[in-house]
């Protein structure tokens, strides 16, 4: 080819198209940022919920020592494994302030989130860390530009506090809305498996025999029997990976 031009502008549309093959070779990497959070790790900080799973009796308070404008209502903790992120669940009945919660846990920031169900049906979100026995939760400011706050404190195995606060954006000081003084339904319920039969789901408190080839085993509760009956073989080999590591952190 004798023409200069023409063989400049082919020499260009080849190397060209070889940068565009070798781009349609190259994987796309995702951003760190981009990554969901491992479910492994979200249910290994839920884990740290475990002691509150179970049926709870509550007395609801506006003011602390006061019957005026007080309720009784029940509670109870779940594990919820119906999405793809584990979850706890926190549902009310004949409560004044929240019809449910749902706890999950976000590996990117490490904080707690819950979507909290109020008794009218609307939703409102929180987030916050867990330190202790306490985790305190707050939401964005609303229409009001109220910001909501949810302490729940486990004082033993036994009892269990939800304290409700708010407070406008522009305050530093809290307004107590009312607290709920929960005691546990039953004996022992799924406290840390220790001293009793283990989940197999989430190494809480066993207290639900369930049967799988001719083995029994046990959850504690309703989230984690649905969780085991959905995949048994693959919650078992979760389990016994997590006694093993047990076993060798104990050497």
């Amino acid at each position: 080819m004798n023409n200069p031009v023409l063989s400049s502008a082919l020499a260009a549309a080849i190397v060209f198209g070889s940068v565009l093959a070798g781009v349609a070779q190259t994987p796309i990497t995702p951003r760190s940022g981009d990554s969901h959070p491992k479910p492994h790790a979200a249910k290994e900080a839920l884990t740290q919920l475990n002691s509150l799973i179970g049926g709870w009796r509550g007395v609801g308070q506006p003011r602390r020592g006061s019957a005026a404008g007080s309720w009784k209502e029940t509670a109870e903790w779940v594990w919820d494994f119906r999405q793809s992120a584990p979850a706890i669940r926190y549902d009310v009945t004949d409560g004044k302030l929240i019809k449910s919660a749902r706890f999950t846990f976000d590996e990117q920031t490490g904080l707690f989130r819950a979507t909290v169900t109020l008794p009218d049906g609307a939703t409102r979100d929180y987030e916050g860390r867990l330190a202790d026995d306490r985790l305190v939760l707050d939401s964005k400011p609303d229409a009001k530009r109220d910001v909501h706050r949810m302490t729940v404190t486990r004082l033993n195995e036994k009892r269990t506090v939800v304290l409700f606060e708010k407070k406008r954006v522009s305050s530093r000081g809290l307004l107590r809305v009312a607290e709920v003084g929960y005691t546990r339904e039953g004996t022992r319920l799924a406290v840390e498996g220790a001293d009793g039969p283990e989940c197999v789901v989430t190494g809480g408190k066993g207290t639900i025999q369930i049967s799988y080839k001719g083995q029994t085993y046990y959850v504690c509760c309703s989230g984690c029997k649905q969780a085991f009956n959905e995949n048994p073989e693959k919650i078992l080999a979760e389990y016994r990976e997590r006694i093993a590591n047990r076993s060798s952190e104990s050497k």
